[in-house]
């Protein structure tokens, strides 16, 4: 079976009901803030955490046992084979804003992308689950992004951006990146989740997203392919689509835009 070809959107849905849940049976902050060990990521790992990635490999193995192959990326498990491995990668995020799902803050996501190789340039399929919102973001390359089934598209570049988007926003990193902003943005927005925010910018919510902080494949693999098939441009830092690694220990800046005078605004930040 070629991995490309599944029913991902079918997939995808499927493991947003399980992640539903496992939220609405662990639904507090003290009961969400239990620990359970480092994922391969780097970052502690909530025991929702681990529960919601469950879920989403319940559906690979499913996949895999119906013959096909790829290679899993995971921010808990890392990478995981099934069958031959092969050039195809699931790049998988099962919970984006984790400290927002933890803390009950309605703005966490599933972000899963489907890839023919290994970097930004080759994902075939994007998908972001905003559990707060309840709003599915889905991508085809080629074939334009939706939300919740309609299409969409960015808004209009323009030389000073109404709404910008800031993730990995500690204060430490904020004051210069706030700076170099001032004149050029007439509002920011910190929602706490790289997939979504991005997302928002596919959607025409934000004319523009930064983070402060290099991001992970897992977290930016999915909405950037949302992005650009609704039109607008997505900057890796420096490196091209190609060169934008979807490995694990990859670690790059992001940038997204209506266009590219917005995203030069947002540059600006990095």
């Amino acid at each position: 079976m070629d991995v490309l070809s599944a029913d991902w959107t079918g997939i995808c849905r499927r493991i947003v009901v399980a992640q539903r849940a496992i939220f609405e049976e662990v639904a507090g902050i003290e009961a969400r803030t239990v620990y359970e060990g480092v994922g391969e990521g780097g970052d502690r790992t909530l025991v929702i955490d681990r529960r919601c990635e469950d879920a989403v490999f319940a559906e690979l193995e499913a996949l895999a046992g119906e013959g096909a192959s790829f290679v899993a990326i995971s921010e808990e498990r890392g990478e995981v084979r099934f069958g031959e491995g092969g050039p195809a990668r699931v790049v998988v995020d099962p919970i984006d804003g984790s400290l927002n799902a933890r803390r009950t803050l309605p703005a966490y996501s599933l972000s899963i992308a489907v890839a023919s190789g290994a970097s930004m340039a080759d994902v075939e399929f994007g998908y972001v689950y905003d559990f707060g919102a309840g709003e599915e973001f889905v991508a085809r390359r080629g074939d334009g992004a939706t939300l919740d089934g309609a299409p969409i598209e960015v808004g209009e570049d323009r030389e000073k951006l109404e709404l910008l988007g800031l993730e990995a926003a500690e204060p430490e990193r904020a004051l210069e990146a706030l700076g170099s902003l001032a004149g050029k943005v007439y509002r920011l927005r910190v929602v706490g989740s790289i997939a979504i925010t991005a997302a928002y910018v596919g959607a025409g919510r934000l004319d523009a997203m930064l983070s402060l902080r290099p991001c992970r494949s897992v977290d930016a693999a999915a909405a950037q392919l949302i992005v650009r098939e609704a039109g607008g441009r997505v900057a890796f830092g420096d490196l091209a689509l190609e060169q934008a690694s979807l490995g694990l220990e990859a670690r790059y800046p992001i940038a997204a835009a209506v266009g590219e005078q917005g995203l030069a605004i947002a540059r600006t930040a990095e």
